[in-house]
């Protein structure tokens, strides 16, 4: 990034700043959303390899208007303070605007989860959880962590029963942490859940002809060239649905290494595989490899997602971006100045706190689960297929009864009969949640000009609602 560019929190800062310029809060009430209300900071060591290692770790809480806070874990050697800060304030806005009942926090290890083996990530890990949990900064009722950069369902495993070994009695211990493997307590489909999201928000995007034509583009999803930056969890569902589910054309992905392209779309399952194979997108089949991968953010192409680092959009590069739409599917990937250069442009952003809130949302629903100890769908499903089949059969009836001669299809019998199971519920429960949120935030964006862009009117419906939790408290 250009030397001038504004940090990652700065701009957070900016645009929260942007944002409360078109409401009427008190300076007080401002300030106390806009600032973090604690970060801790932990130093631990782990013997490993014969010696003494150590390691920093970071767990902010931005906002306790609403309680559990809620917010990832990341590994990277990148992590530091500001950058938690920065993550926190986005989860409490993100979890405002899809109506989560969280206040929003962030964590972060400093380390290359690369350089360790398993057995030694695993004690690394631990003992980070060991050193938050005594403080409560990891706890169902208080602080929620899930995955992030660098983590996953292994390390929340290890999180949860590392908590649980110190909170013997703690009848609701698993709702300690989200995004945990099923046979942890992990609800379907929270692993495919921010890219699903990713595809949902689009979904919703593109139901508005109006919407549609303000990013210079008509039609549905079908047919339209998308460019993903990242083909890790997120990048690699969002492609993988949208091109699979949707009919849209996956022509560019940029990675760490380098970029693939092809004009006629890339299998994406094809090009994750050969990834996973060999280390790298050089060589996938059926595409072009260049290796200067971030020219490709650049390309011609209408839908643009950015799926892995802040910052990723900067003002070095914002006038050559050539999407007419950008959908945030990482955390601050469009930096404050290249905000505005984008706005100028008339390129229309999804902006991140809506587009990537998939992941704390079905969190939310894994949280729920945990906390009432029984399998969504478990109570209904099979009372909802009984219904069902007497439905199905009365219609066979009075058609044989009355000499019709029509029959039901086979696919669609099937289809009706079946009961809601959990991974249902939850993409139904998603699905709604993107829908609601987006057009909370499109009202806005429409019945006031004057706010320029769907960030700005997503910052200030949060703010709103974060406003009226603090009011409520008496603030």
């Amino acid at each position: 990034m250009p030397a001038a560019e504004p940090s990652f929190r700065d701009s957070v800062d900016l645009m929260f700043t942007r944002a409360v310029r078109f409401m009427d809060l008190s300076p007080g009430l401002e300030e106390k959303i806009r600032v973090c209300n604690a970060t801790y900071t932990v130093r631990f060591g782990v013997r490993l390899r014969g010696a003494i290692h150590t390691f920093t770790g970071y767990r902010s809480v931005h906002s306790e208007h609403m309680e559990p806070v809620k917010g990832g874990i990341r590994y990277a050697m990148a992590v530091d303070q500001d950058e938690v800060e920065a993550l926190a304030a986005l989860m409490t806005y993100k979890c405002a605007l899809v109506e989560v009942p969280f206040g929003g926090s962030k964590g972060g290890l400093r380390i290359d989860p690369r350089a360790w083996d398993v057995h030694e990530l695993e004690q690394i890990t631990r003992r980070f959880t060991y050193e938050l949990v005594k403080r409560d900064l990891i706890h169902p009722a208080q602080n929620v962590p899930a995955p992030d950069m660098g983590t996953g369902e292994r390390e929340m495993a290890w999180i949860a029963d590392q908590y649980r070994r110190m909170a013997t009695t703690d009848i609701n211990a698993n709702a300690c942490v989200t995004g945990k493997p099923l046979s942890s307590g992990g609800i379907h489909g929270r692993v495919e859940a921010t890219g699903r999201g990713i595809q949902y928000a689009l979904r919703e995007f593109f139901r508005h002809p109006e919407d549609v034509a303000r990013a210079r583009l008509s039609g549905g999803l079908e047919g339209k060239r998308v460019v993903v930056q990242g083909l890790g969890n997120v990048g690699y569902h969002a492609a993988k649905f949208l091109s699979e589910e949707d009919g849209a054309l996956v022509v560019g992905i940029v990675e760490r290494d380098g970029a693939i392209s092809c004009d006629t779309g890339i299998d994406v399952e094809q090009a994750k595989q050969w990834m996973m194979k060999n280390g790298t997108l050089e060589g996938a089949p059926g595409t072009k490899f260049h290796a200067e991968g971030a020219a490709l953010l650049e390309a011609e192409c209408d839908i643009l997602i950015p799926a892995a680092l802040e910052g990723v959009i900067h003002k070095g590069n914002a006038g050559r971006i050539r999407a007419p739409l950008v959908i945030e599917a990482a955390n601050g990937p469009v930096t404050a100045g290249a905000d505005e250069i984008l706005r100028d442009k008339g390129t229309v952003v999804i902006p991140d706190m809506y587009a990537n809130a998939g992941g704390v949302t079905v969190s939310y629903f894994e949280w729920v689960k945990n906390l009432s100890h029984i399998r969504f769908g478990r109570m209904q499903r099979r009372a909802e297929e009984a219904e069902h089949m007497l439905l199905v059969r009365e219609l066979e009836r009075l058609s044989e009864d009355q000499g019709l001669g029509w029959t039901l299809n086979p696919d669609f019998k099937r289809q009706y009969m079946r009961g809601a199971d959990e991974l249902t519920l939850v993409r139904s429960g998603l699905d709604d949640t993107m829908r609601t949120a987006y057009q909370s935030m499109r009202e806005v964006w429409h019945s006031r000009p004057e706010l320029g862009d769907l960030r700005t009117a997503a910052y200030v419906v949060a703010i709103g609602r974060v406003a009226e939790s603090y009011r409520a408290k008496g603030l």
